[in-house]
């Protein structure tokens, strides 16, 4: 009786915290879109010219670039939008973080109600759970800007094409947008769309080079713009462009596989001592215990923790070639 108290209590302060964080979040959001509605309806005016510049930086600011102190907290960390525009995020970055405080209280919840997980994994599941969504947009962000990168010489030759054809560098732009899939489709049309609305086309070239950090993005962002100053052939350049970045993919392709053996035995190396330590205290738990009770076992594993960190990234440091 007692356990199953214990249960709907965790569960009930859980959300009580994560409903707490997300009405904390999103209460500025909803104050400024009253103040928005009061104020074009009337109801709200300024008594004095402190309030009028109050009222006039309310309407004058884009609804979508609201954001709660949340929000802002996280930005001052590191350009948290920036990462979640690569990574084509679902989620901003409130909801992010309140999905990471679910799972890390999850984890908390997991090492108090299940007998065969001690409480001394607590923190450990914690903190493995809450990061896990860090490393699974890691991952779509990486595997994004690496199909980016594949569709950017035949979108390139696209453009090249138009150009011979007689189209302007917009219309080969709005081509692309129009014939290619995602994410490269997405990108372009964003260009394409800011152009329209009266940004010059150098600028919108740029701010797309800056949402997605690709080399070869940069080389046709850098020709484009000298180009247009200087003048010359922009379809042949285009096409030198796309030729070399085949050509890197090609020296890419023969550099994973030259290098698959010490990728594989990374892998190996790395996942072996979590999956021995795991076996072990499945068959002997005792023996295993020490490494969390007793002060020498806890410093041995610190130690092993720091020494697979080391080996992981040394293996990296190998088997990464720049190309």
């Amino acid at each position: 009786m007692l356990t199953i108290v214990a249960i709907i209590a965790s569960f009930i302060g859980v959300a009580a915290l994560v409903g707490g964080v997300a009405m904390y979040v999103r209460r500025d959001v909803a104050g400024t879109l009253e103040d928005r509605l009061d104020i074009l309806a009337g109801a709200k005016t300024a008594p004095n010219a402190a309030g009028r510049q109050l009222d006039a930086s309310v309407l004058a600011s884009p609804l979508e670039e609201t954001r709660g102190q949340l929000e802002q907290l996280l930005s001052r960390l590191g350009n948290s939008k920036r990462f979640l525009e690569q990574a084509d995020s679902p989620f901003d970055a409130s909801r992010l973080f309140m999905i990471c405080v679910m799972l890390a209280s999850t984890g908390v919840v997991i090492a108090v109600v299940v007998p065969a997980v001690p409480m001394v994994m607590a923190p450990a599941l914690a903190a493995g759970l809450g990061i896990c969504p860090l490393f699974w947009l890691s991952f779509r962000r990486k595997r994004r800007l690496k199909k980016f990168g594949k569709q950017l010489p035949e979108a390139l030759e696209l453009i090249s094409r138009a150009l011979r054809a007689g189209h302007s560098l917009a219309s080969g732009i709005s081509l692309v947008a129009e014939e290619m899939p995602d994410p490269i489709r997405k990108e372009f049309q964003r260009c394409y769309e800011s152009q329209n609305l009266g940004v010059p086309l150098e600028e919108a070239l740029e701010e797309m080079s800056v949402r997605v950090p690709n080399l070869d993005l940069r080389f046709f962002v850098t020709a484009v713009t000298l180009q247009r100053q200087t003048g010359g052939d922009l379809a042949e350049i285009l096409d030198k462009i796309g030729s070399l970045v085949r050509e890197r993919f090609k020296i890419w392709g023969q550099i994973q596989a030259l290098t698959g053996e010490g990728r594989l035995s990374g892998i190996i190396l790395l996942a072996l001592p979590p999956a021995l330590f795991v076996v072990t205290y499945r068959l002997n738990p005792d023996y295993c215990t020490v490494l969390f009770t007793e002060p020498m076992g806890r410093h041995m594993l610190i130690g092993a923790i720091v020494m697979q960190i080391l080996g992981a990234l040394v293996i990296r440091k190998i088997v990464d070639i720049k190309v």
